[in-house]
């Protein structure tokens, strides 16, 4: 049962954990005040789906809570389109929420699926694992460096399409979901990368009881980084 009832109602898959995860994204610390309401709405829900993707469990429910100085029709048709575009990308579904009014904030609570035994954890890393991401590192903080020195307009398409690239990242980043899943009995650990590569691996190496060696000269980055920013990032 979902959205028009008191409460939704879940039946999880035989045989499935439900993984949950709750992200709160505030205008000013999460995006820039004046970043499109569309992609506000994709980077809600993308930094949820991310946290399950880090889990190995396939996205399948959540809730969405909105905290709004005033209710403009046209804000939230466009914060709509980007919300559900991805939600649609990955057949998750919203079966309830709130509304009220303050300074803008959303927050979702967003519910997955993985079976039994497969979740990826941040204790399970061994001696002897390799470490591998994927992606690039850096883009969207290099975007968000390039708007903090006013050199980076993130309302519009920018003319260099490197620059583009990074705006794209920082406003509408691709949680990897298939990969998460696809990971299932092959990772021993893993985690999503939000808070930079330095800090999330010591996450998994505390939880686990290991220490990790990170060879700096293979870090993936862009050629879109490299040209803007240079090649220190």
């Amino acid at each position: 049962l979902g959205i028009g009832d008191d409460a939704a109602l879940l039946q999880p898959q035989a045989g499935h954990w439900l993984a949950v995860t709750a992200d709160t994204l505030n205008e000013g610390v999460h995006f820039p005040p004046e970043t499109p309401a569309a992609d506000i709405g994709w980077k809600t829900l993308a930094v949820n789906l991310s946290d399950l993707a880090a889990m190995g469990a396939a996205p399948a429910w959540g809730t969405l809570s909105l905290s709004l100085p005033q209710a403009e029709a046209a804000w939230i048709d466009d914060f709509a389109e980007g919300f559900f575009a991805l939600a649609d990308a990955h057949d998750w579904r919203l079966i309830g929420g709130d509304t009220t009014r303050g300074p803008l904030s959303l927050s979702v609570t967003a519910f997955g699926q993985v079976p039994y035994g497969q979740a990826l954890r941040r204790d399970g890393a061994k001696v002897g694992d390799d470490v591998w991401v994927s992606g690039t590192l850096g883009d969207a903080a290099g975007a968000l460096q390039l708007w903090q020195r006013g050199q980076l307009d993130v309302t519009r398409a920018a003319h260099d399409l490197d620059v583009e690239q990074l705006r794209q990242r920082l406003l509408r980043p691709t949680p990897r979901v298939a990969l998460g899943i696809a990971l299932r009995g092959i990772a021993h650990a893993a985690v999503d990368l939000s808070d930079g590569l330095l800090a999330d691996l010591r996450h998994i190496a505390m939880r686990s009881g290991v220490s990790a060696n990170v060879e700096t000269h293979l870090l993936p980055t862009s050629s879109s980084a490299r040209h803007v920013l240079g090649e220190a990032s």
